[in-house]
């Protein structure tokens, strides 16, 4: 418009004294000053690399967002620890899925803000690296190395950073295309000299297969081994985190709640672990109560059906001409309206301003839905259930007092802690003929303990006598000759 000069709006423009070249350039400054916030401040940035790739948890940490972090002293001790040393400063946390690894690299970026650190710590910033991140969009040979060591260099110049890399295994191989040096190899040298301080986390069985085979990359980093916390320990962490939760969902989280979490993941929940499954026990609970607290009565429900029911008839009524049936339609949609007010204002009422509870009741809810047992065998005092063992055993097997009395005796002791915790509940041989109620006793057993005749492995040793077995190897070929 500037350059072709017609028009009134050209012609405006013109008196204002706007032309192409002042168009041009303000265009430019424009463009310059686009993009997120976070791309802006990575421009101007030491490591701006970094920071468009990575999430820095200290500003996390000064804005108030990570969650409290409860115990776990000793292993960030630790990690403070590694990283203050000269070289090799790099800490490997090593633990199962859900014992708490990130959480302790949480618990150090709030050291880090709150000053709880040394001196060679201090001032410190703690990022996180997506390694996903790194590789993602490097089409051609040379792209992923360069942006790594442009990562590296930012680091070397700035010596205000610490990385952090979750599941730090997926180094090793990450970018190797063709022949080209993965990301571990590239990292080595700086690790080494303590260039580059870096937290690493990973599994067990991960480490084992990828970092210690490669002893170089394994030298380089110090283990700290992240053990899973004890139901004591899970409880206090549950208490810590409430609040965050509480804040979320709107309602409150009894103590009841967090304690019946703890003890029913810890007894029904045995391929995750903890705190992890009891703080999705208590999440999951606490988005289940609200959803039900905030769901309409089916009365409300029908009424605005009914509405939306009238609103279209008398859509169509209009448009059919039908002014008649529209008036009638228009009556019934003000009595509908009326009728929809009241009882929303009675509800609001009959809700009042509690806050709803989760309770032991609501974890074993939740509980059953992940388990499939049932919600009274799961919600009944253990005590009590132990107290009958023996009616309920026999229940299903009649007679074979003496073996029922002795395995109900050692669940009892075993439940009271008066056992040794290296050792097993009890080792069982049930003996006698064939069809008096051994393997019936085992299954009685397990659905009593465990709800389901299925918790109960079966292991057939008749299936051993012979070498070729099935379970020891395969079965010979045989010639056959005629």
């Amino acid at each position: 418009m500037v350059r072709e000069g017609e028009g009134i709006a050209a012609g405006v423009l013109e008196s204002l004294g706007v032309n192409l070249e002042k168009v041009r350039t303000q265009t430019i400054q424009v463009l310059s000053q686009s993009g997120t916030p976070h791309e802006r401040d990575a421009k101007h940035s030491k490591t701006p690399t970094i920071d468009q790739m990575g999430i820095d948890l200290t500003a996390a940490a000064r804005a108030g967002t990570l969650d409290p972090v409860v115990g776990r002293h000793q292993e960030i001790e630790r990690v403070i620890q590694i990283l203050s040393r000269r070289n090799k400063n790099n800490p490997a946390l090593i633990g199962e899925p859900g014992v708490g690894k990130t959480a302790i690299v949480e618990g150090l970026a709030q050291r880090l803000i709150s000053g709880e650190v040394p001196e060679t710590l201090s001032g410190k910033r703690l990022l996180t690296l997506d390694v996903g991140s790194l590789v993602a969009g490097t089409k051609y040979r040379g792209e992923f190395e360069e942006r790594l060591k442009k990562i590296i260099e930012e680091i070397r110049n700035s010596r205000d950073c610490i990385i952090f890399i979750d599941e730090v295994h997926t180094l090793v191989g990450a970018g190797a295309a063709e022949g080209a040096v993965d990301a571990a190899n590239i990292l080595k040298p700086a690790l080494a000299r303590g260039e580059l301080q870096c937290i690493g986390a990973t599994t067990l069985d991960e480490y084992r297969k990828y970092i210690e085979r490669d002893a170089a990359l394994q030298r380089r980093f110090q283990e700290v081994i992240v053990r899973e916390p004890t139901v004591e320990e899970t409880i206090e962490i549950l208490k810590g985190i409430r609040e965050r939760y509480e804040q979320h969902h709107r309602l409150i989280i009894t103590d009841e709640a967090l304690k019946a979490a703890t003890d029913m993941a810890s007894r029904y929940i045995t391929d995750r672990f903890m705190p992890d499954k009891a703080i999705d026990l208590i999440d999951e609970a606490a988005s289940r109560v609200r959803m039900q607290n905030s769901l309409a009565p089916l009365n409300l429900k029908e009424a605005m059906k009914g509405l939306e029911s009238v609103l279209r008839e008398k859509e169509a009524a209009i448009q059919q001409q039908e002014y008649e049936l529209a008036a009638e339609l228009r009556d019934r949609e003000v009595k509908l309206r009326d009728r929809i007010a009241k009882l929303e204002s009675g509800w609001h009422k009959e809700r009042g301003n509690e806050k709803p509870t989760v309770g032991e009741e609501e974890i074993a809810q939740i509980v059953s839905m992940w388990t499939g047992i049932p919600v009274m065998r799961i919600a009944q005092e253990e005590s009590q259930r132990l107290l009958q063992m023996e009616d309920a055993l026999h229940a299903r097997v009649i007679a074979q007092n003496e073996a029922i009395e002795k395995i109900a005796r050692a669940v009892r002791r075993a439940r009271a802690g008066l056992k040794d915790p290296k050792r097993p509940i009890g080792s069982f041989i049930f003996m006698g003929p064939t069809g008096v109620g051994k393997t019936e006793l085992a299954k009685t057993l397990a659905e009593f303990m465990f709800g389901s005749e299925e918790s109960l492995i079966k292991i057939d040793m008749s299936e051993f006598m012979e070498r070729h077995a099935p379970h020891v190897s395969s079965v010979p070929s045989r010639i056959c000759w005629l």
